[in-house]
Parts: C-alpha cells; sequence; structure tokens
C-alpha cells in the first residue's frame, strides 16, 4: 500500500492549532508516480490538499522536427495503460491538419479498438486497481460461504440479471485459499493492506464476493486484451492506425475474424453485467451515508448550486465538468459528427444546463509547475514545455515537503476559460445526463432507479466510480451494434479502410488537433506542421486536468478539491485518500526526472529530440 510519512504517528509540522500534515507518496496501484500531500485537523477532516507528479514527461519534445506520419508511434509511449488512445489521438490531429475524413469502416474499426480499450481500462482499474479500497480481504475469511451465495443472488437481483458465481462450494474455495495464504504469511501483494481499517463498509460475505470477483476478472480481461488485438495488431501499443485510416484489410475481409471479436465481446459483457454491475450496486449501497454526506463536500453547505446547498459528498470536488465527446456515428468529419459520448460542460453543480464547448478557451498554466514561463496561461497550439525543476523545501525532520507556494508539480495547471474542471467517466455522464443524451439518460437513470439511490450520489468519489461502471456497460452493449456494421459492411462489399493524399502537398504549413474520451477522460493532442516536420506538439491529458497542482490564480485542481473535507477514519492509514484519488484511475505518464520518496534527487537524464527514436 502506500506509503505514510510519519506512519509512526509522529505527524509532520503540527501547528498550534493541532492540524497534521501528513505526506503520502507513492500513491501505489495507478500508472506513474503521484504524491499528496495533506492538512488534517483535530477531527480527522482533511481542510488543505496539494497533489504532485514527481515524474517529468518529454515526449512533446522529442516529436519535434518528426514526420508528423509517425507522431502517433511515439506518442503511444506516454503510457503503457491507454497507449490506443494516445495512437489515435496524434493520428487524428495529423488528419485534421492535413483535412482527411477517413473511410466508414476506418471509423467503425477505430471505434471497435478505442471501446475495447475503455471497457478493459475500466474492468482491470476497478478489479485490480481501485476494488481493495472497498474490499477487505482478510474479512472475506470470516464469512459464510453460504450467506455469501445468497448475497450474490440478491445484488445480482438488482442489477436485473443473474450472479456470475453464486454456488457456495465455489466461494468456499476461493475462501480456503486466502485463509491458507493468510495462515502461510504468503499474501503477497496483498500484505500491506490496510485490513480491518474502520473505513471499509462491507460485510464479510460481501468481501468474498469481491475477492472472488477480483481473482475471477484476471482470467476475464485476457479477453479483453484480445479485442483489442485483434484489429489493432496487438495490446498494448496497437499498429493498424495510419494517417488516412486503418491496415487491417485483411481482418475486415475475413467473417472469422469480425465473429471471434463478437464472442469475445459477448463474454465481456455478460461479466460485466452479471459480476461488474452488481458489485457497484452492492458497493455504492454501502457506502451511500458518505457519498452523500454534504459536510465532507469540497463545498460543503456554502455550495450555491441549483441542487441546493451541500451538493455532493465524500470526493466530490469541483462539481464542474468537462467532455470533449467520443465515438463517431457518422462520416461527416472529425468535429461534425453525431457522437456516441457527447461533449459540453457542466458548471459548478447547476445540472440545468450545459455549456457548449469551445477549445480556445483551452489553456495551460505553469505558474505551481517545474517548467519554465511566468506569463499568461497558453493554448496547446502555441504552449511550451520547458523544465525547470525548483526542488522541495527540505527541513529538520528529515522529510522534503512541497513548496506549495511556488512550484511543486512536474504536472501543469489545464484550464477552461480560467477555471478548474474535471474530466472522466462522471463528466461525461453527467453532461450526457444534462444533456439530455438518450442513451446516457437510460443507463445513468436505470442504476438510479434500480439502487434506489438519488441523483446527488453520483458527486462522489463512489458515484465517480460507479460512473465508470455505467459507462463499461453502455460501450459494451454499442459495440455489439458497430461491430455488426462493420461485418454488414463488408458483406456487401465494402472494404474501403484508408483515403489518399500527398503528403508533399498537404504537409507545408498547417495545424490540427486531435480531441476526443480516453478512459479517464478528455484527451487532446494539438500538432502544428511546417514543411512537412513538426515544429511544435503539446498534449494535454486527463490527468493532467485532474492531477494539476493550483491555477494562477489559486483555482485548486480536482485531485485536490474532492480530498477536501473527506473525513479520515484513522491518518495512519489514509484509506479514504487512496480511495479518492483512485475513483479518478490516475495515470501519471511516463517520466525522465525521478526523486525517492524523501524527495531525494535520483536522476536527471536530458533528452535529446534530435536522436534516432
Amino acid at each position: 500500500m502506500s506509503k505514510v510519512h510519519g506512519e509512526d504517528g509522529n505527524f509532520h509540522q503540527t501547528d498550534a492549532n493541532g492540524n497534521k500534515h501528513i505526506i503520502v507518496d507513492p500513491i501505489t496501484r495507478i500508472e506513474g508516480h503521484l504524491r499528496i500531500e495533506a492538512v488534517i485537523d483535530k477531527d480527522n477532516t482533511i481542510i488543505d490538499a496539494w497533489s504532485s507528479s514527481t515524474m517529468f514527461r518529454g515526449i512533446e519534445t522529442i516529436v519535434k522536427n518528426r514526420d508528423p506520419r509517425d507522431v502517433g508511434l511515439m506518442t503511444m509511449r506516454i503510457c503503457g495503460v491507454c497507449t490506443g488512445t494516445h495512437y489515435q489521438r496524434s493520428i487524428e490531429a495529423v488528419e485534421d491538419a492535413f483535412n482527411i475524413t477517413i473511410p466508414k469502416n476506418a471509423r467503425i474499426v477505430r471505434n471497435l479498438i478505442q471501446g475495447s480499450l475503455q471497457v478493459h481500462d475500466h474492468f482491470v482499474h476497478f478489479y485490480h486497481l481501485h476494488a481493495l479500497d472497498f474490499v477487505d480481504i482478510i474479512s472475506a475469511t470470516t464469512a459464510d460461504p453460504k450467506a455469501t451465495a445468497k448475497e450474490a443472488v440478491k445484488w445480482a437481483k438488482v442489477a436485473g440479471t443473474t450472479p456470475y458465481m453464486s454456488g457456495a462450494t465455489e466461494f468456499k474455495n476461493i475462501q480456503d485459499r486466502i485463509i491458507k495464504f493468510a495462515k502461510e504469511g504468503r499474501l503477497g501483494i496483498f500484505g500491506n493492506g490496510y485490513w480491518g481499517n474502520k473505513g471499509y463498509k462491507l460485510t464479510p460475505e460481501q468481501n468474498l464476493i469481491g475477492v472472488a470477483h477480483y481473482l475471477q476478472g484476471l482470467d476475464v480481461q485476457r479477453r479483453m486484451s484480445k479485442m483489442h488485438a485483434l484489429f489493432g495488431g496487438k495490446s498494448p501499443h496497437p499498429q493498424s492506425i495510419v494517417v488516412g485510416g486503418v491496415t487491417c484489410v485483411q481482418d475486415i475481409q475475413n467473417p472469422a475474424r469480425i465473429a471471434l471479436f463478437q464472442e469475445l465481446l459477448r463474454e465481456t459483457t455478460d461479466f460485466v453485467k452479471r459480476a461488474y454491475m452488481p458489485d457497484i450496486y452492492m458497493a455504492g449501497t454501502a457506502y451511500a451515508a458518505e457519498a452523500t454526506d454534504a459536510s465532507q463536500s469540497f463545498h460543503g453547505t456554502k455550495h450555491k448550486g441549483t441542487l441546493g446547498k451541500g451538493i455532493g459528498g465524500s470526493g466530490g470536488g469541483l462539481l464542474s465538468y468537462m467532455s470533449y465527446g467520443d465515438f463517431r456515428l457518422d462520416d461527416t468529419g472529425f468535429y461534425n459528427s453525431a457522437l456516441f459520448l457527447p461533449s459540453g460542460l457542466v458548471l459548478d453543480g447547476d445540472i440545468t444546463q450545459v455549456h457548449e464547448l469551445n477549445e480556445d478557451k483551452i489553456t495551460e498554466d505553469v505558474t505551481h509547475s517545474w517548467f519554465e514561463g511566468t506569463g499568461a496561461p497558453e493554448h496547446p497550439y502555441v504552449g511550451t514545455t520547458i523544465p525547470e525543476y525548483t526542488g522541495l523545501d527540505k527541513r529538520d525532520d528529515g522529510y522534503a515537503y512541497l513548496k506549495t507556494d511556488g512550484k511543486y508539480s512536474w504536472i501543469k495547471s489545464p484550464l477552461y476559460d480560467g477555471r478548474k474542471v474535471e474530466v472522466g467517466p462522471l463528466a461525461r455522464m453527467v453532461v450526457g445526463y444534462v444533456k439530455g443524451d438518450e442513451t446516457i439518460t437510460k443507463y445513468v437513470g436505470n442504476f438510479l432507479k434500480q439502487s434506489g439511490l438519488p441523483i446527488t450520489v453520483l458527486f462522489s468519489t463512489v458515484g465517480r466510480t460507479a460512473a465508470r461502471a455505467i459507462e463499461t456497460e453502455m460501450i459494451a452493449d454499442a459495440m455489439q451494434d458497430w461491430a455488426a456494421e462493420l461485418a454488414s459492411n463488408a458483406a456487401h462489399g465494402d472494404l474501403s479502410t484508408w483515403t489518399e493524399f500527398d503528403f508533399d502537398e498537404v504537409s507545408k504549413d498547417c495545424r490540427g488537433r486531435g480531441m476526443a474520451e480516453a478512459p479517464r477522460g478528455s484527451l487532446g493532442h494539438w500538432i502544428v506542421i511546417k514543411n512537412g516536420l513538426v515544429e511544435n506538439f503539446q498534449a494535454v491529458v486527463p490527468s493532467t486536468w485532474n492531477a494539476g497542482p493550483r491555477g494562477p490564480n489559486g483555482e485548486i485542481g480536482a485531485y485536490e478539491a474532492s480530498l477536501i473535507g473527506t473525513k479520515v477514519a484513522n491518518p495512519e492509514e489514509p484509506l479514504e485518500i487512496i480511495r479518492t484519488v483512485h475513483s479518478f484511475d490516475p495515470c501519471i505518464a511516463c517520466a525522465v526526472h525521478v526523486m525517492d520518496t524523501n524527495g531525494k534527487e535520483l536522476a536527471v537524464y536530458k533528452v535529446d529530440p534530435t536522436c534516432a527514436f
């Protein structure tokens, strides 16, 4: 589990009012290196928080002076988890610059590749990165397997289905394995958990269900990865998307390949509906009290949104949401198409209106980031990435603290029209629901109806986790239709996969953007091309929006806001901090600058953008 500096109880920098300053570093079960510092008052409530990435990403510098057709292959190396989505955004940015419209089959294949990634990523995040923030493994050893089987039936019924596992013998076998490992002291990756923490709310039987699905999910996620590789060529780092379309012509022509994709999708969807969704109903109900406790919200009772005072519960955060939209449903061009996931913004908890997205209002600020620049926030087209590391505040107690009044993170601070917004599955579901999108309204409405929970439950850590599951089911269902459409096109002789273009002509002087939704939220790649080479490139990724530090006027980031107001049962085991941060599914991408947990600089690597990639 994540390390807490001062875990012996000697919390550093305790002030005259008894407030404790704690450091949680590194946050584990995420992609990348993330540090959280928080101030906790006498009542164990977080009253301030700071989010910092201790990794530097220099891909923007590496791709300069390269052939723009190769950029996607480089930028997908930003991350080993959400590889395909960076790949696709860079390709789309170049296509936008070249004014290329891809064929229908290419659009569908890209949707299937992206959908496979989205479903796989959400699934793995919940079961193998986030579930143990809700599920107490050791508690499961005391469960009654027969009662567990009945509990599984109960929650599957709430979800309108039958349980994926319902046999008492099956649950007993899994329980016996856990007991054996626990007695022998061989819990492995589960050995350092905060088991027994009062922040856990599930019963022993519910915990056993969660553990069982965790283990079963290890096999199911392999099938999801196969789906991604069928049209992508491999997973991770697919290879089949190119400027102008896709290269998987033989796969489209082969009915057996499409049929295999559909079969893997059916198996995946079965687990999503019969295990994932029931588990979300179960966890949502168990944690509903804190999810609707306005006193634990960043806005608290001072909030003046249309839902009244106190909208949102523990982990609610900013209550301002943004979605670029994704999954194009027609071929009218990149930014004219109907979208399966709509675009827009919901601001300040006002669920009576959606603001249309104006990409010109997107900027990045580096006031509190380890980069050069002290002027006004910059639009990504003209943005720069020049490191300026100013270090940490090393004190007599042996620890190094963030310089929160100055620069304290390798992540920039994105702003929309000068304000901070949250991105991700919750943002997409809120924007779509408020916008009246038929599909999202149906799935979100069904979740609220079946669970009996109010809509305000969504504005919380639990709601953020539930939104990811709702979206998973929704995309999995839609992919069946997309795969059928691809099969029908091929059967009727439509095998087009690429749009021809004259590179020398279109690449003289142009710029473009690729803006869509990665699993973790709004992802944008902006590229400027001159004389056939990349002149400038900037990527503003979802975790930049969510994990970014304060803005130029003290605007608080999404992670930071979500932690303020949260009550921590045991500050020496900050389960609630881990749970809330994990609900965003952090992805703090690739680094060349690393520090240890005490703030000591281990190594600095200078990347020469002219070297061979």
